[in-house]
Parts: structure tokens; sequence; C-alpha cells
């Protein structure tokens, strides 16, 4: 169908039922915010890592990367 004919379809079934919210319905899903992320270097290699927040330790001058950890 062209567009045309799917508003002129979607503005009848609104006018029959004015609940009618469409045909995915009034609730959508949106995904997920990305956790924010932090630049830090690593205490092994001296690399910069963009690293969730959470996943940080208390002290970042301590961070050690997990191609380091995987090394180790």
């Amino acid at each position: 169908m062209s567009r045309r004919k799917d508003l002129e379809r979607f503005l009848r079934r609104k006018q029959a039922n004015p609940g009618y919210q469409g045909f995915r319905g009034g609730q959508t899903v949106t995904e997920p915010t990305p956790p924010a992320l932090t630049s830090v270097v690593c205490s092994v290699c001296g690399r910069k890592r963009n690293v969730a927040g959470d996943a940080l330790p208390e002290d970042p001058s301590s961070f050690v990367c997990l191609t380091c950890r995987e090394a180790a």
C-alpha cells in the first residue's frame, strides 16, 4: 500500500475507535542507555582504556585492564 492509503486507513480506524493507538500500540520499547564511560590508564601496560564507571575500583590508579588480567 502507499503511504497515503495507510494514513487514510489509520484515520478511518481512529474515527471509528478513538482509543486506537496504531498497529504497534501505545507501549513502545526503548533500549536502555549504555553506562557512562570513563577514560582510565592501566597501571600495568600504561594504555588508556574506556571503562564503565561502575566497574572502576575506588582508586583509579590501581586499575588493571582485561588484557593484562588475562595475561597474568
